[in-house]
């Protein structure tokens, strides 16, 4: 059984309009302990959001009503959960703007069940993971970082950061001057081996994008050129 770190069963927000995709997911996740709530359009997606309150949500790009793309918009607008998008079959403009939306993770369809319960798992174990295992608040010219609380600031403006994001900061900032490979940051934060390097490219952009006061020439997060990143 996986359980929330006070002990509570996580809870997943699964939308996707084939019943049969629903059904074989809501399966293979319930055998794994997570209690699964389904939608079947972007308009109940949002309702169920709001009334259900998942601790991750599973999201089809492609669905009637409003599509995954704009219902990850309205979600991100409010909340960090984390968010998995089921995206075509090599349609990397689907991969890259679910992610630009600030979606953690994606799947292609046709997948694997077992891969995709791969990934939940995997974000779920850093979710539970206690506070009291890594520094509490991290402070570099004008940046902190609250671990605890999640939140994060630069010369005293609050930040807003996404699940995935926040993790990606962390695990740069809590090792200063160590460089490290896009594959090493994909297994530290994403947590399993299925994932295309260019992920950590777009979320490190956005991470920029937010916390350096010129993106184009970083101040904390600087490039490793052939080999990946490192915090400074």
């Amino acid at each position: 059984m996986v359980q929330s770190v006070q002990g509570n069963t996580r809870k997943i927000l699964l939308v996707d309009d084939e019943p049969s995709i629903q059904k074989m997911l809501t399966r293979a996740l319930e055998r794994e302990g997570f209690e699964v709530h389904t939608a079947g359009d972007g308009e109940e997606a949002l309702e169920a959001f709001s009334a259900y309150q998942p601790h991750l949500i599973i999201l089809d790009i492609m669905l009637p009503k409003l599509d995954g793309t704009e219902v990850c918009r309205r979600i991100r607008a409010q909340s960090d959960v984390p968010i998995i998008m089921l995206t075509a079959k090599d349609d990397e403009i689907d991969r890259v703007v679910g992610l630009e939306l600030g979606a953690d993770d994606y799947v292609t369809k046709p997948f694997a069940v077992r891969e995709l319960v791969a990934r939940v798992r995997a974000i779920m174990r850093r979710v539970s993971v206690p506070a009291g295992q890594r520094q509490d608040e991290l402070s570099y010219d004008g940046l902190k970082i609250n671990i605890p609380s999640r939140r994060v600031s630069v010369e005293g403006r609050e930040i807003d950061l996404t699940y995935t994001e926040f993790e990606l900061l962390v695990t740069l900032a809590s090792n200063p001057g160590r460089v490290f490979s896009r594959s090493a940051l994909l297994t530290r934060v994403w947590g399993d081996e299925f994932r295309d390097e260019r992920t950590v490219d777009v979320h490190i952009r956005h991470l920029r994008e937010k916390i350096e006061r010129d993106p184009r020439n970083p101040e904390f997060i600087h490039t490793a050129r052939g080999v990946g990143y490192v915090f400074r």
